[in-house]
């Protein structure tokens, strides 16, 4: 009875302190494994073993020494209460059972973590783009979790809870999960953490299954730029980033909420090139608008005074009536001067009023066959008739003078 007891608490201790269960890692890749300790052991040596059997767990790197080989090292956190331990280059024979132990002097060594890494030659089961992911304070981060096993998919805090089904919260962060598949038929857990605050700073596991794959969040404080930026800014639903990378699961900081001050100024500078750029296109195209407008009614105005010019030097209507008349001078003296000189001239006139024939077109001239009659003008000046008309008269007046 006793021996069972003992088996199930060793059994409860190493299911709470195995953050880990399995981790897999493609041949090549590389890995960092997080261990949480407690208070008590912040200023403890820490190190990390290789071996299935606890009696027989060989050191492979420690916190005072050797703090690193050619293809591992390990650093302490005393802050977050956390040392981590990064494999490099792995092979296949690096598959192993590791553990992650608190060295107590003058006592039992205590471990405080537990699993098993499978190295094998093709793609992981279970692996992530990148295992550091950075954001802002109020922004959000995107993991994305690609895996080829089946389960139930979680996503944790280390030594915390876990979100499972759609949504849910940790520390007050909402937290996603959405499952996809991408352009090369990978299953995707895509998992978005938003409204980031300083204390969501932990490690994080995306499990699946059996499988779990460590992921680092690092939370950074809004800048004044940010700050000013996201006040002008509209609010903008995370969009997932899947960069193409092998699936080593390298440890490579990248910030997944393109938010950090950088990518603030960048963008706004890009905005401000897109609305000047959109600005000099409306101008061009309203400046062409007016051009085009001025010239044709320019061009209007022109055939209007063109056509204006033609009609007034139409000839006159064919239907009228014309008349042609002939100015006459006359002698006020010529008909009480019984004797006028001889030089005197004696115009004689007539009016006439004439229809002219209708034209047949109003740029047509006048035909040679158009009834067309001008007045005549007569001029009648001789010596003799006047002498005759002179004789008339005294004939008329004197008969005696008559022979």
């Amino acid at each position: 009875m006793a021996n069972h007891l003992c088996f199930l608490l060793l059994f409860l201790i190493f299911y709470r302190v195995s953050a880990v269960s399995h981790v897999s890692v493609q041949t090549g890749g590389s890995i960092t494994i997080p261990c949480s300790y407690d208070q008590y052991y912040i200023n403890h040596v820490k190190y990390w073993c290789k071996g299935y059997v606890w009696t027989i767990c060989s050191s492979v790197v420690r916190t005072d020494h050797p703090k690193s080989t050619d293809r591992a090292s390990i650093s302490d956190d005393i802050t977050q209460k956390v040392f981590t331990v990064i494999m490099t280059d792995l092979e296949p024979e690096d598959s192993n059972t590791y553990r992650c132990v608190v060295e107590i002097n003058g006592g039992t060594d205590s471990m405080i973590q537990l699993f098993y890494l499978s190295v094998t030659p093709g793609t992981p089961e279970l692996y992530v783009d990148h295992q550091e992911v950075t954001g802002v304070e109020g922004g959000s981060v995107t993991v994305c979790c690609y895996f080829s096993n089946s389960g139930d998919m979680k996503w944790c805090r280390m030594g915390g809870d876990c979100v499972s089904g759609y949504s849910g919260t940790l520390n007050g962060t909402s937290v996603r999960l959405k499952q996809t598949s991408d352009a090369n038929n990978r299953t995707v857990l895509t998992v978005t953490m938003s409204g980031l605050k300083m204390e969501n700073i932990d490690w994080y596991w995306c499990r699946v299954g059996e499988l779990e794959m460590p992921v680092h969040i690092t939370v950074s404080q809004q800048t004044a730029t940010q700050r000013s930026s996201k006040m002008t800014s509209t609010t903008q639903d995370p969009t997932t980033q899947q960069p193409s990378v092998s699936p080593t699961a390298e440890p490579v900081q990248t910030d997944n909420t393109s938010q950090g001050a950088e990518g603030n100024m960048e963008e706004v500078h890009q905005r401000s090139v897109k609305v000047l750029l959109i600005s000099l296109g409306m101008l061009v195209v309203v400046t062409a608008g007016i051009l085009v407008t001025w010239k044709m009614w320019r061009k209007h105005k022109d055939n209007k005074a063109k056509d204006q010019t033609t009609n007034y030097s139409v000839s006159a209507d064919p239907e009228q009536d014309i008349t042609y008349s002939t100015v006459t001078h006359t002698r006020e003296t010529a008909q009480q001067d019984l004797f006028p000189e001889a030089d005197d001239d004696v115009t004689y006139s007539t009016v006439i009023l004439q229809h002219k024939a209708q034209l047949k077109g109003q740029t047509k001239s006048a035909e040679p066959d158009d009834n067309v009659v001008y007045s005549s003008l007569a001029l009648q000046v001789t010596t003799q008739h006047r002498a005759a008309a002179a004789q008339q008269l005294l004939t008329e007046r004197r008969p005696w003078l008559s022979p």
